[in-house]
């Protein structure tokens, strides 16, 4: 059985074509989905964003981190996720029409 989650990109500034799969892709989806307003783990929620994150970042995408503070009983900072990459998908075989 193929993989639920699958893209394969273009990254603009460079031409690099890139493929993710599974949860990584998943991410990359709501990464591009959210444009400037970006995610959150608390609005996104997922296992390890920090981790998709990292190796998108690593696969040559530009991520920008912005650190946010919030409230409530747990008090502190959580991190916004960005694209700055532009991107242009180029297969989505779990989208096809």
């Amino acid at each position: 059985m193929a993989d639920k989650y699958v893209i394969t990109v273009r990254v603009e500034h460079d031409g690099l074509s890139l493929t993710f799969k599974g949860r990584d892709a998943w991410a990359l989806r709501e990464l591009m989905d959210a444009g400037d307003l970006g995610v959150t783990p608390l609005d996104t929620p997922g296992p390890r964003w920090s981790g998709y994150v990292h190796k998108l970042r690593g696969a040559g995408l530009v991520i920008e981190t912005i650190h946010e503070s919030h409230r409530g009983p747990f008090p502190g900072t959580h991190a916004r996720y960005v694209l700055r990459s532009t991107v242009t998908v180029l297969d989505a075989p779990d989208q096809a029409a």
